[in-house]
């Protein structure tokens, strides 16, 4: 009896396959959906980490206060990562950047990169490692050499791919710079900087021969100890309002972040977004439930005389309840389905194309067959309750 049952279901489906492909179709879009979601949230979980990996977990950062250039209102420079060890208890080591997006030439390419002006002990700081030539030392610094140390995508754009760069000459806002090394890939970023698409030069050319005015500051902190963290943020304030002589009446002019808190609310942020999504997901998935709690209605009204021929030759209600569920969760499941492939095709496509930063998730194709299923059962439940109640007299 029980085959047969599943035989009808199907039977009644194939029947009218226009309407059935239309009841699926909100599945469908429901769970390929709610796969896309997770891929999203996913991918920007991942791009969070990359962002901030380079990072310690005992690092602090000092910028501009937001709105505020690296030059005029705000008082902060290169000189105060020197001014914090010296009077900071909790910090143990500090290194001061520049940074901006400039046009950099290598004879008839150019192309636009980050410009970083940094200190020697910047890689050390940041476990950067040498691939070619060397890295950039305190004589250098001090000095004002023009010299660089390419990003390893540099050579691959502006050199198309030539293995020997070291001693070669670019161009970088009509200055010609020395390249003496290249990095190791690293994958990181500072904010949304790519270390790999990033040219590395003292920080004292880069801010009175290359960048001038026009360069960002970010001074990058190491504390003693974790615990430490709170404390030392405070204690880096008081040093440089003391060093930039600011009034207690005034604001500061620069701004702190610990590693801990920028990937706290990056995360947060990320959290948040995929929240959202699942949420729009869940609508879809709820409105295609509806629609096929109404396809159900019309297809028991239609078979009121079919339900009426099966009772009356012994057909027993649960025999009749489980065959409209069945065929509900049927068209459910099928669209679940279909809707894992959609979705799990589409991430590939989009990661291709570059439409957004994605990455595969088992949880998204479980989750959303499972709320496809619970979908089926639930709206097809009170339909296939109605028909298995149906009075046989009054159907025939």
């Amino acid at each position: 009896m029980k085959l047969e049952i599943i035989k009808m279901a199907f039977e009644s489906l194939l029947t009218n396959k226009t309407r059935t492909f239309l009841s699926m179709l909100g599945i469908i879009i429901g769970v390929s959906t709610v796969i896309a979601v997770f891929a999203i949230g996913q991918g920007a979980q991942q791009a969070v980490d990359e962002q901030f990996q380079g990072l310690s977990a005992n690092s602090i950062l000092v910028m501009p206060m937001r709105g505020k250039g690296s030059t005029g209102s705000s008082k902060l420079n290169t000189g105060d990562s020197k001014v914090i060890v010296e009077n900071s208890t909790y910090v143990s080591e500090a290194t001061a950047m520049i940074q901006s997006t400039m046009v950099v030439s290598f004879e008839s390419e150019e192309a636009s990169f980050d410009i970083l002006g940094i200190e020697s002990n910047y890689f050390e700081m940041s476990g950067i490692e040498i691939n070619q030539g060397r890295l950039l030392i305190n004589e250098d610094i001090e000095n004002n050499e023009r010299y660089a140390v390419l990003g390893s995508n540099i050579i691959e754009t502006l050199f198309l791919g030539e293995t020997e760069v070291i001693g070669k000459n670019i161009k970088i806002n009509g200055k010609t710079i020395e390249v003496i090394g290249t990095i190791a890939e690293t994958g990181r970023s500072i904010g949304k900087n790519s270390l790999d698409d990033s040219i590395f030069l003292p920080n004292t050319t880069a801010e009175k021969s290359i960048l001038g005015n026009n360069g960002f500051i970010m001074i990058y902190t190491l504390v003693d100890e974790v615990d430490n963290i709170e404390i030392a943020s405070k204690d880096i304030v008081k040093v440089l309002r003391n060093e930039h002589q600011l009034k207690d009446s005034q604001e500061n002019d620069f701004r702190i972040m610990d590693a801990g808190a920028m990937v706290g609310a990056a995360q947060e942020s990320a959290k948040l977004m995929t929240f959202l999504l699942i949420s729009v997901a869940a609508i879809v998935l709820l409105v295609s439930g509806i629609g096929i709690m109404n396809v159900m209605f019309v297809t028991v009204a239609e078979r009121t005389k079919e339900i009426g021929i099966s009772k009356a030759i012994g057909g027993k209600q649960e025999d009749i309840l489980g065959q409209f569920l069945l065929e509900s969760v049927i068209l459910s499941t099928i669209g679940g389905l279909l809707g894992i492939g959609l979705g799990s095709l589409m991430i590939p496509i989009l990661s291709k194309l570059n439409v957004m930063s994605l990455a595969f998730s088992w949880v998204g194709p479980m989750i959303g067959f499972g709320f496809s299923v619970i979908v089926g059962i639930f709206f097809g439940f009170y339909p296939a309750l109605k028909a298995s109640r149906l009075d046989p007299v009054d159907a025939l």
